[in-house]
């Protein structure tokens, strides 16, 4: 999904970094191995495989989203699994994200570059 038509008019993030936003996400998903559920219609988990860095990263696009399109509400978690001996981190973590129900549609074309990044 190429054009950012999906985008809502609520997005408070300029128009010309939005691809750049857009290209973060789809990096992430790429990436980094997820695992994708709805366990609800307004909330999407993924649980993605924990590395280096991976959490921060996470953290750090979620939080800076939050702050353009407040539609949104994330959540992280980490499974606990611990290190691998040389302090990196081992296991899964969890993302969350929601919407209220004006931004539904906003969740299910999240959802399809998920998948489409996924299968890069």
């Amino acid at each position: 999904m190429s054009d950012l038509a999906w985008v809502p008019q609520s997005c408070t993030l300029p128009t010309a970094e939005r691809p750049l936003r857009v290209a973060e996400w789809d990096a992430l998903f790429a990436e980094v191995p997820a695992a994708v559920s709805r366990p609800e219609p307004l909330r999407l988990r993924l649980v993605l495989a924990d590395g280096p860095g991976v959490a921060e990263r996470v953290r750090d696009l979620a939080e800076r989203e939050s702050g353009c399109c407040s539609f949104f509400t994330f959540t992280t978690d980490r499974d606990g699994s611990g290190d691998d001996g040389d302090g990196d981190r081992t296991g899964s973590m969890s993302l969350d994200i929601a919407v209220d129900p004006a931004h539904a549609a906003v969740l299910d074309a999240l959802a399809a570059r998920i998948d489409t990044a996924g299968r890069r």
